[in-house]
């Protein structure tokens, strides 16, 4: 029988958001589960069950599937789907018979059970886990949330079988991160459920110092164990950046060309209309009107005249979605037609997470759209930052984000969202972009590499193995 030491130490990853799902946590966990494979351990993945990913919200990237190691085992339990169940067909034989007494058993489970409606996955996840531990045992788990409901799983999975469980609060489930308040009254069944969850588990991890600190406030008892673990950009699915290639020109001796035809070209780069761009879901809770009016307002000088901010992402997280975004910012898929007053503004629709890097590339400018407060950083602006371009905030001053983003020598941050503001900022990015050198371009990057997945997630992999002895 082979010794502890002589195998690969195996994880049990809770990660309902997991490839093909486009949820906006879903490339932590990716990049998570590969980290951890390279570094040599056994990786099986808890995730949703396709037909919920397909069927029920819509919301798939088939071609993100292809960037999960292949040496990784998803395993994909089962999920009720009760409150999305629009289709009396789709009803079980209880709740087509008895709608009330159906109603009724949901709501308890909901009141005094688990508060989330993930928590069905979670426990069938757990049944899953229990079998194939019995098979080959598991050395520690990683929950992620949300759904927080994972994190359920990990506490439940612990007291069955004493294995230590990590979580990883990629969300904040009961703060309210758009209000910077609680997301639950006091007594509510959560906080008792989030006090149980932290005081057993072996560590709980934060996007961020801000979030961290909000917690560590709340169960101080347990604030030894709390560590930070930013998100960051994804060297295995971004193509590297032209920098280098450009420095490497820009060292070079030119030919010999003539003086006029050296004037045109630099006239002709000169007066070349910029390229700002915005990559990411759009949503109703993003200042995305103050985005639109500081742009319309921006392209009026000579610095941006016929500018375009192209916005490219889904509308939305859910099949409704889209039609009430487009309404609401006037959002065309082309140039409008003779006559029309032209806001810059181009929806450009989704992008594969395999092919943002061709986006991020072309782009002279990317604007940073965030909703929410202090608490909130995103995962994008680490994207943003490894491809060396001016960076225009549009978001709620003193959000968590602008930690990552201090340092960054090509950020353009108006600290408000006064439109008028917003503009002016606007308007230094693109005049820096037109000046902007190779070499400054690099020394952007370099503050970026400080935040690549594999930067920030050592420290993580190196915390699971003391967790589990193999430090």
């Amino acid at each position: 029988m082979k010794n502890r030491s002589d195998r690969r130490p195996r994880v049990l990853y809770l990660a309902f958001y997991f490839p093909p799902s486009r949820a906006s946590g879903v490339y932590r966990a990716r990049a998570t589960a590969n980290h951890l494979v390279e570094k040599g351990w056994d990786v099986t993945v808890c995730a949703a069950p396709l037909d919920f990913l397909y069927n029920v919200i819509g919301s798939v990237d088939e071609r993100l599937s292809e960037t999960v190691d292949p040496r990784i085992q998803v395993e994909r339990p089962s999920l009720k789907d009760y409150t999305w169940q629009q289709d009396l067909r789709e009803f079980s034989w209880l709740r087509r018979s008895f709608p009330l007494m159906a109603k009724r058993v949901y709501q308890f489970s909901q009141t005094k059970l688990f508060p989330e409606r993930y928590s069905s996955w979670a426990w069938a996840s757990v049944t899953r886990a229990l079998k194939l531990h019995t098979k080959k045992r598991f050395d520690v788990v990683v929950a992620t949330g949300n759904p927080f409901a994972s994190f359920g799983g990990a506490y439940v999975f612990n007291r069955l079988t004493g294995v230590p469980y990590v979580m990883d609060y990629r969300d904040s489930w009961t703060l309210d991160l758009f209000h910077d308040e609680p997301a639950f009254p006091e007594g509510h069944i959560a906080w008792a459920w989030e006090k149980r969850m932290l005081n057993r588990a072996s560590a709980s991890v934060f996007v961020n110092e801000s979030l961290r600190g909000w917690h560590a406030e709340r169960y101080p008892e347990v604030a030894d164990r709390m560590m930070v673990v930013p998100n960051g950009w994804d060297a295995d699915v971004l193509p590297k950046p032209q920098v280098r290639q450009e420095l490497e020109q820009a060292q070079e001796p030119e030919p010999e060309a003539d003086a006029a035809e050296e004037e045109t070209a630099g006239a002709s780069t000169a007066k070349r209309p910029l390229t700002f761009a915005y990559l990411g879901t759009l949503t109703a809770k993003q200042p995305v009107e103050e985005m639109a009016e500081a742009f319309k307002i921006a392209r009026r000088h000579p610095e941006l005249a016929d500018a375009e901010l192209q916005l490219h992402g889904h509308l939305g997280f859910f099949k409704s979605s889209p039609a009430a975004l487009k309404a609401r910012l006037g959002l065309t898929d082309a140039p409008p037609e003779d006559g029309a007053e032209d806001t810059g503004l181009r929806y450009c629709g989704p992008v594969s997470k395999t092919e943002v890097g061709g986006v991020y590339e072309s782009a002279d400018v990317l604007v940073f759209l965030a909703g929410g407060g202090k608490y909130v950083t995103s995962g994008k602006i680490f994207e943003y930052m490894a491809f060396g371009h001016p960076i225009v905030s549009v978001h709620a001053p003193g959000i968590a984000a602008q930690d990552v983003l201090d340092g960054y020598p090509l950020w353009f941050n108006a600290d408000s969202l006064d439109v008028d503001e917003l503009a002016a900022s606007m308007i230094a990015a693109g005049k820096a972009a037109r000046d902007m050198s190779p070499e400054q371009r690099e020394a952007a990057r370099r503050h970026a590499d400080t935040y690549s997945r594999e930067a920030v997630l050592t420290p993580f992999e190196e915390r699971l193995r003391e967790i589990v002895g193999l430090d």
